[in-house]
């Protein structure tokens, strides 16, 4: 598990999925530039993880960003693939709140298996 999720649950939480990013990141021109070091970064620095309770996604380690939402407050999770995403398991979660709150993002491994999991504990 994550250190970041790892270090936030809050009492009687426990994970009930994680992901990271896809390997596909690898392949786009910012990683050719930094010789993959930026991709390898991202990836490691990334968590995607769903609670009995919420989900915590955090990108970044100096600026970091994180998207914590309580599962209560979650309408629904779409998941957007193309042909290659299907392909090889990748995609993109829009995660959509109550209120219009609307969070989008992109390379995710096994996002069918995400949206999944949400499911199964709404």
């Amino acid at each position: 598990m994550g250190s970041y999720a790892n270090k936030h649950l809050i009492s009687d939480e426990t994970v009930v999925f994680e992901t990271k990013l896809h390997w596909v990141i690898f392949f786009t021109l910012r990683s050719l530039f930094t010789l993959t070091i930026a991709a390898w970064l991202k990836r490691w620095l990334s968590e995607y993880v769903i609670t009995n309770r919420r989900i915590i996604i955090k990108t970044g380690f100096i600026a970091r960003d994180t998207f914590e939402m309580n599962l209560s407050k979650i309408e629904s999770v779409n998941v957007d693939q193309s042909v290659m995403g299907r392909i090889l398991n990748f995609g993109s979660i829009t995660i959509i709140g109550t209120g219009g709150t609307r969070e989008t993002f992109h390379n995710i491994s096994k996002p069918l298996e995400f949206r999944k999991a949400f499911q199964e504990l709404c």
